[in-house]
């Protein structure tokens, strides 16, 4: 999605599709191919968004999913990580924290850095952040902890339950580099996700949806009740939303 879209709060998917379908961003004709009211099959769905993807550089295909839990109670969250089949067509920058003796390792994994303090005070002291996801050994997490108010904000802060904090450093930016995502749910109970881009063409984007969506039932917490996925759109980085019939999902 655009900054735009990015820096708008939306109640729901229904605001956030109205929001799409009326920005100067999506092109008339790319509006005209999409209608308002219906709920598409997913792969009708997917189909349709690459055709209604125009615009002269490659564009990112989002999901954005309202499900029927409350965020603000802790045994209603719904997080977790996975690798989509096909990655995300991002080149992501994995930096990693660990001990001096496994920052080879990391580096050889594929890291674009990896060490310890140096870097702890690279970000504390010059405010950088070059980079889009961050790693981290168990044995690092009381050095870092320091960071907790300025890589959390950014969805930055390594995190046990997305697999960003382990032992294994080396799998853990392997995956990453092969499009592995967070999903978590907002404060509007509404996960949003990029599932690759438009030049991947409607196949390889339904395997990489099929993969989030499956994720996201399973990981369904015990205490939801009722109806579970309320809504499900879908859109690129300068199209309208596309609504998805939820019933045919799971």
């Amino acid at each position: 999605m655009s900054n735009n879209i990015a820096s708008q709060n939306f109640c729901n998917l229904s605001n956030l599709f109205a929001y799409i379908s009326k920005t100067d961003n999506a092109p008339r004709f790319a509006v005209k191919l999409v209608e308002k009211n219906r709920l598409y099959d997913p792969s009708e769905a997917l189909g349709l968004v690459c055709q209604t993807s125009k615009a002269k550089f490659d564009e990112t295909i989002e999901v954005h999913v309202r499900l029927g839990v409350d965020s603000r109670h802790a045994d209603q969250q719904v997080r977790g990580a996975i690798v989509l089949p096909h990655g995300t067509g991002k080149s992501v920058r994995v930096l990693v924290f660990c001990k001096d003796e496994r920052v080879e390792e990391a580096l050889a994994a594929g890291a674009d850095y990896a060490g310890g303090m140096n870097l702890v005070e690279k970000i504390q002291k010059e405010n950088w952040f070059e980079f889009d996801v961050v790693i981290a050994s168990p044995d690092m997490m009381g050095t870092i902890g320091r960071l907790g108010k300025v890589l959390g904000p950014k969805g930055l802060m390594p995190s046990p339950k997305a697999g960003t904090v382990t032992p294994d450093v080396a799998r853990a930016v392997r995956e990453a580099k092969a499009g592995k995502i967070e999903y978590r749910l907002d404060k509007t109970n509404i996960i949003h996700c990029p599932i690759g881009k438009a030049s991947f063409g409607a196949e390889k984007l339904q395997a990489n949806f099929d993969t989030l969506v499956g994720a996201v039932i399973k990981a369904k917490p015990a205490a939801a009740k009722g109806q579970y996925i309320k809504s499900c759109v879908i859109a690129s980085t300068m199209g309208p939303g596309i609504k998805i019939n939820q019933s045919k999902l799971g």
